[in-house]
């Protein structure tokens, strides 16, 4: 599996996840997964793990977060139990600063502004999100990047800064304002998400950017992950 180091010292490497890749192990999944991939770089042969802490992160190879299978771009991987605590820790106490790129349906209006509402797991289907009263706290600022038409319909090029990490937050929160991302096959709707895969492969959503603060030194660490050929081409 080739996947692009972005960034990578002893403690700690963030990678460019490219789009169509899991990235956590399970039973449904039979294909090979980025934990797959990080656990031999990660792992030392012959660790047994006896803390909580230490048990988590073999379970975990190091895999601090999660992206969606279709998300390409940024993901942490700790290479050490500390590294590992401490930037679960950033990411509870919202140190860790997301940017992602998205390309939604229709030109977003007013060009900035902030998504502030609750998102839940959908009683009716356990696979999809929504928002829902006894959600839980969410909120997305973004910003229109530029806009346009590709194949008769009108797109938007849109930077958006989830403040909070709910599962499938963007994609719910651009759905909740009529801009579902292109190709979305669980947010934009089956029939519209079907003519969007005619000329988007995917889910058009890139984990761009992300900043935290280093495990080890404690200064501020800021990657980017160059935008993949299949949004290149659309924008």
């Amino acid at each position: 599996m080739d996947i692009p180091i972005l960034y990578e010292d002893e403690h700690v490497f963030v990678i460019n996840k490219p789009p169509g890749i899991v990235v956590n192990r399970a039973e449904s999944v039979k294909e090979e997964t980025v934990q797959d991939w990080a656990a031999p770089k990660v792992l030392r042969d012959g660790f047994v793990p006896s803390t909580d802490d230490e048990k988590v992160f073999v379970e975990r190879a190091g895999i601090v977060h999660r992206i969606d299978k279709e998300t390409s771009g940024c993901l942490i991987i700790a290479k050490t139990v500390t590294a590992f605590t401490d930037i679960q820790r950033q990411f509870k106490e919202r140190i860790v600063k997301k940017t992602y790129l998205a390309i939604v349906h229709g030109h977003l209006v007013p060009e900035s502004g902030e998504i502030r509402a609750p998102v839940g797991r959908l009683p009716w289907n356990r696979e999809r999100f929504g928002i829902l009263p006894g959600g839980k706290d969410a909120v997305t600022k973004y910003t229109v990047m530029r806009t346009g038409n590709s194949h008769k319909t009108d797109i938007s090029l849109v930077a958006l800064y989830p403040e909070t990490g709910r599962t499938h937050q963007i994609r719910v929160h651009v759905k909740y304002i009529n801009h579902p991302i292109i190709g979305d096959w669980q947010y934009a709707g089956r029939k519209t998400a079907r003519a969007d895969r005619v000329w988007a492969p995917r889910v058009m959503l890139h984990a761009w950017k992300v900043a935290f603060m280093h495990p080890a030194n404690h200064t501020e660490l800021a990657i980017e992950a160059p935008v993949p050929d299949d949004m290149k081409s659309i924008i």
